[in-house]
């Protein structure tokens, strides 16, 4: 009986502890603006129990005593306790900001910082921002987020790359800011946006760590990992949408092009084409038959993350799906990804980590913009042709003196276009830490890149008219051309970090390192002609047998290394009186004897004014920091092997009488290269008002940018540069200026329990000036208008790299007697008649000729600035992202200049006689100047672009939670909604990414419109 009552005794007793175990959840909020806080640890104190909070600052915790304690930490705030409570179970935990540990740690290269200890321009987009912008490619989250930052688009197709550039255009070489992802040299544009956590972008000396390679800025990348003593978490993220074209252009339809063709005919003294205009109608717009509409996008992302004491690991897959408004699949794009991430505390001293993404990409494409694209056909091919003839086939657009010989069907053209790129990479780093003694840690890393491509494309025998070469795009044989590719490269890194507090007041963090960098890889191309049956399920060169009068086959291979060394030391006074100091020894293979070493220093300094007893409690200004630096870096993104001769140019030699092929010198050699030498100078100011929730940053810099490394400058063609293979040489030859002012200022605020809001503006004003062009000539020309015309793009000593170089008009002439008092414009390809557009006579030598041309315009946007919104009431959020850019000219050339093709709707307005108009000349058959290059081509290219808008609702967790979701978020948006602008053509924001010729608009593939629905939930 004595063991029964001790039996119910004991099992009452553990039902009543097991009874004390409560379900504890809820948010962890900013004291001051009461926004959510992503990533702030929960532990249950004394235990190995614990979770982090997740993008809307939710945490749950299962099964919690009822006399825990809970410890919230994160970085920026002071740590908070709380002692759980039976009656609460659905906590509302503030943090406050920690006055010693200001805002969060910032990565600057081989270390972190201190948020408020950073004496560089330096910018971070967090995951948070990612989140709301859902970005296709990652480059796409700095546009209009980061101030001095701009990235333009080569073409909207999917898959298609996209430039970055850091205050500015420097040089006529490589403007592209080097990617570092997790301590090693990556690729941005091939990450799962997902994956990142933090994006932050180094732009002034403070890149200095990286010499060589930072001249350009740095974009630093942390991908996201787990979390120490927290439980598995798997977040899952899907989206699905539809894209359409966010413009077209207003063409004429068939009536409008017939009666203005026979105007033009009539002008020009001959019969008109269209006696009988009537019942043409519209004809065919022939955007709308090229461009799609509902065209599909899929994302899907899922990730596993989560923690121990030791041991932290995050796993992840994505797999997007998108086709393009143009040809759909004939130009889409399929990515997947998979990335492993884990970190490891072997004991006390030595830790552990890896990080390994892998990734594969499909590319189909077509011709996306320049001479012969298929929005150039869509748009000078007449609407009163129709898409297809009486027997269902193309139809072809003729061939004659109005039509010319490049304008192609475009439908034809998308139906034989076939190609095929896939491509597969692995890359990532593993690294450990060691900490020698207490003030003292080894690191080191290796990373790597290892990437495979294979290509193929196929051109069928066709001819898009009548007889073989009546088109430029006539294939007479067909022929398949496959590659391989194979690039790689490794980096060592070892460096040793000391971090020693004195006196209480005095902090001193040394690093000193060296890394070792290797490039190496091959290419192999062939082409084989005559395929079996001229179609694209037998192209391959296995199955080709035709013999080819040249040579179709060609490889290479290379190998450049890096070897650097480098030391930086950093010092603050109680966090208040701020300095570093780096410097950077690099040698790379890319120079010749002599030149391969380059040194870049560089110093930064910052004083935290807020901290002097003198500045007293402010009760506007909670924090304010005056930084500055200076510094070198460096550049040797150039072609390889440019110091030294190569046979790798093509030749045809004569022996006995017999053609013979075999090899020439390629790229001129200049066994003088040297570095590219980047001064950068900065200034700034940091506040924080109204109790931290006014955050403003404004910094003033100058970059000069000296000895450029110029690629491929024109030099006499008795070198024999125009010979197949061979190019022209890279040599030093510039200065450049960039300088500017940045401003960003943010507003965030906690209105009510259940209204919060974000509000963010940033911009940048800059100039661009050309202070040198070593060349022998002063200038340097790029870029291309029309078919045979001078280039229209210059470098030039005084302007602005790029700057548009052509006539200068002065409107229309209005009656004979104004042609008679102008000087003559023959020289510029006919006598002018009333009606033609009036060149100025710049020089004032009484006649017209190419020594009239002039500055017409700059590609170069004057100011750039974003303006981003973030609201959340109660359950609901709602953001939107706008970016704008000032002051940017782009040259219409998307057009040609022939009689017979169509038009833009704007030649309506053309001359019809004295009085009728100033703008646009009259259309005629006739000979002209009317299509010379001149400033009646360049147009204000200035936008706003609303570049994102999203609306999403979260599911209560007290609902979501009983089937073990900790949150469910439905969203709806739209990227690219609407471009407010002047500009005639498809994109005033793209370019072709040269900076000689990058605002010549060929007519760009637009960004589509995207419109999405989306699903996140976490469990």
């Amino acid at each position: 009986m004595k063991s029964n009552y001790l039996l119910i005794l004991f099992l009452f007793l553990s039902s009543f502890g097991f009874a004390q175990g409560y379900d504890v959840g809820g948010v962890v909020k900013e004291a001051g603006s009461g926004l959510p806080i992503p990533g702030v640890n929960v532990q249950v104190k004394n235990s190995t129990i614990g979770t982090s909070t997740d993008m809307d600052g939710r945490f749950s915790l299962k099964g919690v005593a009822a006399d825990a304690t809970l410890v919230f930490t994160y970085i920026g705030f002071k740590n908070r306790e709380y002692k759980v409570v039976a009656s609460n179970s659905a906590l509302s935990i503030s943090l406050e900001e920690d006055s010693k540990v200001l805002d969060e740690v910032v990565v600057i290269g081989y270390g972190t910082q201190k948020r408020r200890e950073v004496t560089g321009a330096v910018s971070v987009v967090d995951s948070k921002t990612l989140e709301a912008l859902k970005p296709v490619r990652i480059e796409q989250a700095l546009q209009g987020t980061v101030s001095g930052v701009n990235v333009t688009t080569t073409s909207g197709a999917p898959g298609a790359a996209l430039d970055i550039r850091i205050r500015g255009i420097a040089t006529n070489g490589e403007n592209r800011p080097t990617t570092i992802i997790d301590g090693y040299v990556g690729e941005l544009g091939l990450l799962n946006p997902n994956d990142v956590e933090s994006i932050t972008v180094l732009k002034d000396a403070q890149a200095a760590i990286y010499g060589t390679i930072g001249a350009n800025g740095i974009i630093l990348i942390t991908t996201k990992s787990g979390k120490k003593n927290s439980k598995a978490r798997i977040s899952y993220n899907s989206y699905t949408g539809f894209q359409e074209t966010s413009r077209t252009l207003p063409t004429l339809n068939a009536t409008e092009y017939a009666l203005l063709l026979n105007e033009s005919y009539a002008n020009g003294g001959n019969p008109v084409p269209f006696p009988n205009v009537s019942g043409l109608g519209k004809g065919t717009n022939w955007q709308n038959e090229v461009f799609s509409i509902s065209v599909p996008i899929i994302n899907h992302d899922i990730s596993f993350s989560g923690g121990s004491d030791k041991i932290t690991y995050a796993v992840s897959g994505s797999h997007l799906d998108q086709e393009g408004i143009i040809g759909e699949s004939k130009s889409g794009f399929l990515r997947n990804t998979a990335r492993v991430s884990l970190g490891a505390d072997v004991s006390e001293k030595l830790k552990l980590k890896t990080n390994v993404i892998y990734t594969y990409f499909n590319r189909k494409s077509l011709n996306e913009n320049g001479l012969g694209s298929v929005l150039f056909n869509a748009l000078n091919t007449p609407s009163t042709l129709s898409p297809y003839d009486a027997n269902g086939d193309f139809t072809k657009v003729p061939t004659n003196t109005g039509l010319g010989i490049e304008i192609i069907n475009p439908l034809a053209q998308m139906a034989n276009t076939y190609n095929d790129y896939n491509f597969k990479k692995v890359n990532g780093n593993f690294g450990l830490d060691y900490k020698v003694f207490k003030d003292f840690t080894i690191s080191s890393s290796i990373g790597f890149n290892t990437s495979n491509s294979e290509s193929k494309s196929f051109a069928k025998q066709i001819l898009y008219w009548i007889n073989p070469s009546d088109k430029v795009f006539d294939v007479l044989r067909s022929s398949v051309s496959q590659s391989a590719i194979n690039d790689n490269d490794y980096s060592f890194d070892l460096f040793g970090t000391y971090t020693k507090k004195v006196a209480e007041d005095h902090n001193i963090t040394a690093t000193i390192g060296n890394t070792i960098f290797k490039q190496f890889g091959n290419g192999l191309f062939a082409t084989g002609f005559d395929v079996p049956y001229n179609s694209w399920e037998f192209a391959d060169i296995a199955l080709t047998k035709g013999i080819s009068e040249t040579v179709p086959n060609s490889s290479y291979n290379y190998d450049e290394r890096r070897l650097s060394y480098f030391a930086r030391g950093q010092y603050d006074y109680k966090g208040k009186y701020l300095f570093s100091a780096m410097i950077r020894r690099d040698a790379s293979t890319k120079f010749g004897p002599g030149n391969k070493v380059g040194y870049f220093p560089s110093f930064t300094a910052g004083w935290v004014i807020s901290d002097e007893g003198f500045f007293g409690e402010d009760k506007i200004i909670n924090f304010m920091k005056l930084r500055g630096s200076y510094g070198t870096l460096g550049n040797d993104q150039i072609p390889n092997n440019g110091y030294i001769s190569q046979l790798s140019g093509e030749a045809t030699y004569v022996f006995d009488d017999v053609l013979v092929n075999g090899l020439a010198t390629g790229q001129t050699p200049n066994p003088n290269l040297k570095w590219e030498e980047a001064r950068k100078f900065d200034v700034g100011l940091d506040f924080k008002l109204l109790q931290n929730k006014v955050s403003i940053v404004a910094d003033y810099f100058i970059d000069t940018r000296a000895d450029l490394l110029i690629p491929f400058i024109p030099v006499s063609g008795i070198n024999g540069t125009a010979a197949p293979g061979a190019a022209s040489p890279t040599i030093n030859a510039g200065t450049v200026r960039n300088s500017g002012l940045e401003f960003s200022i943010d507003y965030k605020n906690k209105f009510s329990d259940n209204f919060s809001m974000s509000v963010g503006y940033n911009v940048t004003f800059l100039k661009n000036e050309v202070l040198e062009v070593n060349n022998g000539i002063g200038y340097i020309e790029g870029g291309a208008f029309g078919v045979g015309q001078l280039p229209p793009s210059r470098m030039e000593v005084g302007k602005p790299i790029g700057y548009f170089f052509g006539y200068q008009t002065d409107g229309i002439f209005q009656n004979q007697a104004e042609v008679a008092a102008h000087p003559s414009q023959l020289a510029l390809g006919a006598e002018a008649s009333p009606g033609d557009l009036r060149f100025v006579d710049v020089n004032g030598d009484g006649i017209l000729d190419p020594n009239d041309r002039t500055s017409i315009g700059d590609p170069i946007p004057a100011a750039t600035m974003g303006f981003n919104l973030q609201m959340n009431y109660k359950n609901f959020d709602f953001a939107v992202y706008t970016f704008a850019s000032v002051g940017n000219d782009m040259v219409r050339n998307y057009e040609r200049n022939l009689t017979d093709v169509n038009r833009l709707n704007y030649v309506l307005d053309r001359w019809t006689g004295e009085g009728s108009t100033n703008s646009t000349p009259r259309v005629t058959t006739g000979a002209t100047g009317n299509s010379t290059f001149s400033s009646y081509f360049v147009e204000d290219a200035s936008y706003l672009r609303i570049q994102n808008m999203q609306l999403g609702y979260s599911l209560d967790p007290k609902y979501s939670e009983k089937a073990g979701i900790t949150k469910v978020r439905l969203y709806a948006g739209v990227n690219n909604l609407y471009t407010f602008t002047k500009y005639k053509g498809f994109d005033p924001g793209a370019s072709n990414g040269s900076p000689i010729g990058g605002g010549i608009d060929y007519g760009f593939y637009p960004i589509p419109r995207t419109y999405l629905l989306g699903l996140n939930i976490n469990f």
